[in-house]
């Protein structure tokens, strides 16, 4: 289960609120505030606050009081051109908070993006959760031999293969897990485990458990480093772990600001950069021509990108 029951009855409560404001609110985003989408097998991401919509990017751009036009045409074809020429502040005007529960490794990925405010749950104060990520078969592959950073799309090991890696996995949790109980000499709800015996400090124990069990934050960020973030981890090269986690957070994009998200889609998740050099084959096409990898003067990646991005084979 992604929630336990404090916080399924932490969420019941704060759905049940109602509150009056003056501020812009809405709806669609308001209809699943604070609930959790439910994520991997533990993990989870929902919406715990936000302000602003896609009538604050206009007032922004424009300097504007008020809601700025009354011409929804018109404040969509603003949103798109701030998007489409960069002009990044008019967006920073729209904040979002998000708790996110997901495993450890996928965290440290995650926290490289700097751009936000972060609270993460305090292994120092409390006892971290028996939750360890383990993959499904589907997901376990071999180390990709191109993309040195990454697995290997398409390509699974073998079922007795797949099955001794969950083995291992699902060993070492429990191990490290009880190693964790054991050097605390408490388990997981502060109860004494020997009376005769003295634990160590939990900011000491917690150095025992391995990067696929969970851990909680809340993660406010505004509007334009989200899109910053979403861009780079909903990429199809963006590691499987953090990538359901950010098409998550895009749909939830698309509730809040649907205009700004319509205008990412465009010119950021779905487009695409050239260079120089780049942009110069592509004329090169157009006007008939069939540059070869030694006159682009691209280096044999860059050439194999460039060509996956137009639909040929490099």
């Amino acid at each position: 289960m992604a929630l336990n029951d404090l916080q399924q009855q932490e969420i019941k409560q704060q759905r049940a609120e109602q509150f009056q404001t003056r501020r812009a609110t809405v709806p669609a985003l308001e209809e699943i505030l604070y609930d959790a989408v439910p994520l991997l097998d533990h993990g989870f991401v929902r919406v715990v606050d936000y302000m602003g919509d896609d009538a604050a990017i206009v007032q922004a751009a424009r300097v504007s009081y008020g809601k700025g036009t009354k011409q929804v045409n018109q404040d969509r074809g603003l949103i798109h051109y701030l998007m489409r020429h960069w002009h990044t502040t008019p967006f920073e005007m729209c904040e979002i908070k998000f708790h996110v529960k997901l495993p450890i490794f996928v965290a440290r990925q995650w926290i490289r993006h700097r751009t936000a405010n972060v609270n993460e749950y305090s292994a120092r104060y409390s006892i971290m959760e028996n939750e360890f990520y383990i993959p499904t078969q589907s997901q376990i592959s071999p180390q990709s031999s191109q993309n040195h950073q990454g697995r290997s799309e398409g390509e699974t090991l073998s079922a007795e293969e797949s099955a001794r890696v969950l083995e291992i996995l699902k060993n070492d949790a429990a191990q490290c897990y009880g190693h964790y109980e054991e050097l605390m000499n408490a388990d997981r709800e502060g109860n004494i485990l020997d009376e005769n015996r003295q634990g160590i400090a939990r900011e000491l124990a917690r150095m025992n458990l391995p990067a696929n069990v969970y851990t909680q934050w809340y993660w406010k960020v505004d509007l334009h480093n989200l899109m910053h973030f979403l861009m780079l981890r909903a990429d199809s090269h963006a590691q499987y772990e953090i990538r359901v986690y950010a098409d998550a957070m895009i749909d939830m994009v698309k509730r809040w600001v649907p205009i700004a998200h319509e205008a990412f889609e465009e010119y950021r998740l779905h487009s695409t950069h050239l260079s120089r050099k780049g942009l110069d084959v592509v004329k090169a096409m157009i006007s008939g021509r069939q540059p070869t990898l030694e006159e682009s003067g691209l280096s044999k990646r860059e050439w194999s990108e460039l060509m996956e991005k137009l639909g040929k084979a490099a």
